[in-house]
Parts: structure tokens; C-alpha cells; sequence
């Protein structure tokens, strides 16, 4: 096995665990659209970390950290914040990224590689680096680690919210732990499957882990094993047909994963939701 190949199945490993285990719950809390705008914002840090000439990864962590913070205090009664709020954001982090883009080709791009903000809005799983691979390790550590920590209220919290905040549980709190989560898996999936295309990962195992089982510990489970078989199907297809581009490959696999459950729970003769 290449040394480059290696790299792109840890990384890509442990991109596919987070995203599966964070979209479960962005899917079972209808967030996913706040998914979609960090990961424009990650592309907006990227940008403004290489116009400072800072890490790449630095600047993706600052800028979903801070997004997070802010859609956090802008969550009302303790619930996550709506799409008015999460859309005047998101708009208004493009500008900023657009600015950013504009100084560092016009600037930067003589001394720098100018293709690196294409590289973090699509991905490039098999030229990250071995600074990078770590990075990727280690804050897709914290990030299990921390789905592990909070997962159980978290469930609690997402299935009846107005319940578990009776019963004491810190609705909010877990709100912004969260966001903060969302952030780190934000950050350490920018440079392999690309800030833009993010979303897929999150989202469509999710969602087929969703419609398989009502069970939310199943379905916890079950949504970041499905994006590793994406991921590892994926980098396959690629080999067998090198001309893919491996963020396509992978993403195409996850949504064929989503595609086929939807046709079976909405034709199939026993909805798949049901099943327990």
C-alpha cells in the first residue's frame, strides 16, 4: 500500500467516523442547514488564515468556533437558532470570504500555491500532509471523545427537548457543545473531502441511518459506519478509476447509501422506520 493511499484511509477514517456520529444528530434535530453554512465559513478561514500567512487549520478552527459561539447566544428559549439567523450569518461570512479570496489571489498567490482555496472548498484527500494527518487525528479524538461525553442527554435533548430541560438537563448548554463539536469536525474535514462537499458526508448517512431504525443509540451507531463505507468504497473507486476525483467518489457512495434506503422506506412493503 502507497504511503499517500494510507494517509487518505486514516484521514479519511476518521472523517467519516465524526461526520457519521455529529450528522445523526444534526439529522434527528433538522440542523443540517447549519451544517451547510460552516462549511462556507470553514472556506472563509482557510482564506483569511493563508492572506495572514497563518495554518489553514487554525483559521477553520477559529472561524467555526466563533460562527458557533455566535449562532449559540443568537439561539432564543434554548433552542437552536433558525434559518433567518443561520442564513443572515452565512451570508454575510460568503462576503467576508469572497474579500478574502480576492487579497490572496491578487496578493499571495505569487508566493503561495493558488490553488490552495480550491484545494479546501472541493478537498484533496491524497495530497494532505503529515502535519495535516495529525491535526486530523487528534481533533477527530476530541470530537468522538466528546460525542461519547455528552451523546446520552444529547439524545435526550434532541428527541424532546422541552422535556429533558424539565428534567434538568442543560438544553443549551448542550446546544453550544454541539456547535462546537460541528465546528471541529468542520475543521479536520475541509482539506479531504473539501469544506463545500462536507455536507454530503454529514448528512446522507445520517439520514439513511435515520430512516433504518427509530432507535436513537442504533441509529448513532449506525450512521458513522455507513460513512465509512463510503469513504472506503470511495478511495476504491478511485483506484479502479483514477480520473475521479475522490471527494466525488466518496460522496457519490454516501448519497447511493441515502438513495437506496429512501426508495426501500417509501416503497418497501415494511417502512423502514419502523424497524426497532
Amino acid at each position: 500500500m502507497t504511503s499517500y493511499l494510507r494517509d487518505a484511509l486514516v484521514v479519511g477514517s476518521v472523517v467519516a467516523i465524526c461526520a457519521g456520529l455529529v450528522g445523526y444528530f444534526l439529522v434527528s434535530r433538522a440542523q443540517v442547514f447549519t451544517a451547510d453554512s460552516f462549511g462556507h465559513v470553514a472556506f472563509t478561514g482557510a482564506l483569511g488564515a493563508l492572506v495572514a500567512g497563518l495554518d489553514p487549520f487554525l483559521g477553520i478552527l477559529i472561524a467555526t468556533f466563533a460562527v458557533g459561539g455566535i449562532l449559540a447566544l443568537l439561539a432564543e428559549r434554548g433552542r437552536h437558532a433558525d434559518d433567518v439567523t443561520i442564513g443572515s450569518t452565512f451570508a454575510w461570512i460568503l462576503g467576508v470570504g469572497a474579500f478574502f479570496a480576492s487579497i490572496y489571489t491578487t496578493n499571495r498567490s505569487a508566493e503561495h500555491n493558488g490553488r490552495a482555496g480550491i484545494t479546501y472548498l472541493f478537498g484533496s484527500i491524497f495530497s494532505i500532509t503529515s502535519q495535516q494527518v495529525r491535526w486530523v487525528v487528534v481533533l477527530g479524538a476530541i470530537a468522538v471523545i466528546g460525542v461519547v461525553v455528552i451523546g446520552r442527554p444529547l439524545l435526550f435533548a434532541s428527541i424532546d427537548p422541552a422535556v429533558a430541560a424539565a428534567r434538568g438537563v442543560p438544553v443549551r448548554v448542550l446546544d453550544g457543545v454541539l456547535l462546537a463539536l460541528l465546528a471541529v469536525v468542520t475543521t479536520v474535514a475541509a482539506p479531504t473531502v473539501g469544506s463545500l462537499l462536507l455536507l454530503g458526508l454529514l448528512a446522507a448517512p445520517a439520514g439513511a441511518a435515520y430512516l433504518l431504525t427509530v432507535r436513537p443509540l442504533y441509529g448513532l451507531l449506525l450512521s458513522p459506519a455507513l460513512a465509512l463505507a463510503a469513504t472506503w468504497f470511495g478511495l476504491l473507486l478511485v483506484e479502479w478509476v483514477p480520473r475521479l476525483p475522490p471527494s466525488f467518489a466518496i460522496l457519490a457512495v454516501a448519497t447511493a447509501e441515502f438513495v437506496a434506503t429512501f426508495l426501500a422506506h417509501r416503497f418497501g412493503r415494511r417502512p423502514l422506520r419502523g424497524v426497532r
